[in-house]
């Protein structure tokens, strides 16, 4: 006999308009259009709900707030992580797209730069975006952690590039221009897996 064993999902309900924190010791997860609203998992399956928690958990361990908020107007992970960063009362994000790219962010850098970027979205798995949360709250801490160590897969891209070219014609379409960041609160529930 088989039981069947609990997942874990998880939805984001709307709060308001996201405005800039006050909070020195906070980190906000800045996420994409999509991400655990049409998409529920990474690319590789990762449940957006385990993606969450584990960046959470990352950020709580080292005695640091998260604060979630959405992106609603761009899917372009720069211009996210960059949003974040800029209402984040440390100054710093985790900005992240449905798919699982990844990057932390800080306010005065320039769009295009940030402090650590996890582009093979197919090597992140649910320990490594507990260590990415735990980088983000240590640059909002004024400290410099050593980058989180990432695998590299030469296969990666050309094995995955075409369900992420799907997945990223999707998230844009999931986009609502003109529209700004939304505060978002994480709903987490258990389903039964089988």
């Amino acid at each position: 006999m088989t039981t069947a064993t609990p997942d874990r999902t998880v939805s984001l309900r709307e709060l308001g308009p996201a405005t800039r924190g006050t909070r020195p010791d906070e980190v906000v997860i800045a996420v994409s259009p999509a991400f655990a609203g049409h998409f529920s998992k990474t690319i590789v399956e990762v449940p957006h709900a385990e993606v969450l928690r584990q960046l959470m958990a990352g950020i709580e361990e080292q005695g640091v707030g998260a604060r979630l908020v959405r992106v609603r107007d761009t899917a372009d992970l720069a211009a996210i992580a960059h949003i974040g960063a800029k209402l984040s009362g440390s100054g710093i994000s985790v900005g992240i797209l449905s798919r699982g790219t990844t990057m932390i962010h800080q306010k005065d850098l320039a769009r295009l730069s940030n402090l650590e970027l996890f582009p093979q979205s197919p090597l992140l798995d649910p320990a490594v975006f507990r260590m990415i949360g735990s980088n983000a709250a240590q640059y909002a801490k004024g400290e410099s952690p050593q980058p989180v160590p990432t695998r590299n897969d030469q296969m990666a891209r050309p094995r995955w590039q075409a369900k992420a070219a799907l997945l990223h014609l999707k998230e844009f379409e999931c986009i609502e221009a003109g529209r700004g960041p939304v505060e978002v609160e994480a709903v987490f529930e258990l389903t039964d897996a089988g």
